[in-house]
């Protein structure tokens, strides 16, 4: 089964341009109450997922950065300690299973890598479940 079936909208998703303060993406994080969240670029495209981790690692390895000052970093300067793999709008359902054991969800991107939404690690394993049941 394709996994558009199983597509949560860009329009129904939290995300963050790249360009984008810390202090953007923290507030956006915690309005959320997301752990993680996709990042794209001006041009729509998804560029990785930034997590709390990421936030703290920065802080931690930035002297000076503190709460006050983050709106002065953008996301882009934000390392990212791991890559959340996103996959194609036509990938088949039985790809997911893999990155969902890794990521809460998976961003869906189309041929130009532009960000269309995202599978959620929930929908995955419901749909391993129902079929493993039947």
């Amino acid at each position: 089964m394709e996994i558009s079936y199983f597509l949560l909208p860009k329009d129904e998703v939290a995300y963050i341009k790249s360009s984008a303060s810390m202090k953007e993406a923290l507030e956006q994080l915690e309005a959320q109450h997301y752990t993680a969240i996709p990042v794209i670029d001006q041009d729509g495209k998804y560029v990785a997922t930034l997590s709390e981790g990421d936030l703290l690692w920065k802080m931690r390895s930035t002297p000076g950065l503190t709460f006050d000052n983050m709106d002065q970093v953008q996301v882009h300067e934000i390392s990212n300690r791991i890559y959340n793999e996103c996959v194609f709008i036509k990938a088949e359902m039985e790809d997911m299973l893999t990155l969902a054991a890794d990521q809460n969800f998976v961003p869906v991107v189309d041929v130009d890598r532009v960000f269309l939404g995202i599978i959620r690690r929930k929908d995955i394993i419901e749909y391993y479940t129902r079929n493993i049941s039947d």
